[in-house]
C-alpha cells in the first residue's frame, strides 16, 4: 500500500511518523508533498522519507492520499491536486470545515474521508474522530481506522455534523485541559509554592486523577463524589463550582467551539 501525504506541517509529520514507527507501513511507500525545505530538514534524521517540493503524476500511484495542509492552503492547491488524483483513490482529509461535499466537487473524486485529529497524536495519544462518503466499503473503513489508530485512538461516526461536535470537544479539548490546570498552578504559586513545586503539584495530580479514571470503571461522578467527603475541603470547592454554574459556562464555551466550527465550514465552502 503506497500512501501520498500533501503537507508536512504538525499533522503531516505526525501521521507520517505513526504510519512508519508502527511498522504498518514501510518508508519506502511514503511520499512526502511540502512547499518546506525546513519539513525535510527537521525530518530527514527521522525515516528516509521520498520528499517532494511540487506535485506530480507519482501521487496517482498511491493508493490512499491524505490532505493535510490548512483549510484556506486548499483553495490555492486543489486545481494541481485534482489533476493527480483518480477516483479509486482514498482521499482522507485533517482540514477543518472541508466538506465532503466540496471534496468529491472540488477533486472529483468520490471515496473521502474527514477526520479530525488532536494535538496528542504528535506522541502517540490522539484521539480522532473520522467519517467517509458512503462509497468505501467496511474493509476500506477498516484500513483507514488502522492507519489512524498509529496515531492514538480513534471513533467513527456516520454523521458529518458529528466532526463539528469532535472539534469542540477533543480537538480542542486539550486546551480546555491546559485552561483548567493553568487556574490550579496559578493558584498554588499565590499561596506561596514556587512555580516549579506549582507546575509539578498540578501534573501529578492530573496524571494521577487520570490514571484513577482509567483503571477503573467508576464514572466521573462517582469519582467526585468518593474525593468529597462531608463537610470537607473538596466539598465546598465544588459547591462553589455549582453555585456559581462553572459546568455550565463550561458546556457553553464547548459550544461556542462548535458553532465556531460549523461557521468556517461556511466561509470555507
Amino acid at each position: 500500500m503506497r500512501i501520498a501525504i500533501v503537507g508536512m506541517g504538525n499533522m503531516g509529520s505526525t501521521f507520517a511518523n505513526g504510519f512508519i514507527n508502527s511498522r504498518f507501513i514501510n518508508p519506502n511507500d511514503v511520499l512526502i508533498y511540502t512547499r518546506s525545505q525546513k519539513s525535510f530538514e527537521d525530518s530527514r534524521n527521522v525515516h528516509k522519507l521520498s520528499y517532494r517540493y511540487k506535485l506530480d503524476s507519482d501521487i496517482g500511484t498511491c493508493d490512499i492520499v491524505i490532505i493535510a495542509v490548512k483549510p484556506q492552503d486548499f483553495t490555492m492547491l486543489v486545481d494541481d491536486l485534482k489533476k493527480y488524483v483518480k477516483g479509486e483513490q482514498i482521499i482522507v482529509s485533517v482540514m477543518a470545515g472541508i466538506s465532503i461535499d466540496r471534496l468529491k466537487h472540488d477533486l472529483g473524486v468520490e471515496k473521502i474521508v474527514r477526520s479530525m485529529p488532536n494535538l496528542p497524536t504528535q506522541i502517540g495519544r490522539g484521539m480522532t474522530v473520522f467519517t467517509a462518503s458512503e462509497e468505501l466499503d467496511r474493509k476500506e473503513l477498516f484500513i483507514i481506522q488502522n492507519l489512524i489508530n498509529t496515531t492514538g485512538k480513534s471513533v467513527y461516526v456516520s454523521e458529518e455534523g458529528k466532526i463539528d461536535a469532535a472539534t469542540a470537544i477533543s480537538g480542542s479539548g486539550p486546551a480546555y485541559v491546559f485552561y483548567f490546570m493553568e487556574s490550579m498552578i496559578q493558584s498554588a504559586i499565590a499561596y506561596g509554592f514556587e512555580p516549579s513545586q506549582a507546575e509539578l503539584l498540578v501534573k501529578q495530580t492530573i496524571s494521577g486523577a487520570l490514571g484513577l479514571y482509567e483503571s477503573n470503571s467508576l464514572s466521573t461522578h462517582e469519582w467526585i463524589a468518593k474525593v468529597s467527603s462531608k463537610g470537607g475541603t473538596t466539598e465546598q470547592a465544588i459547591n462553589y463550582f455549582n453555585e456559581t454554574e462553572v459546568m455550565q459556562k463550561l458546556k457553553e464555551g464547548i459550544n461556542k467551539a462548535k458553532t465556531q466550527s460549523e461557521l468556517l465550514g461556511k466561509k470555507l465552502w
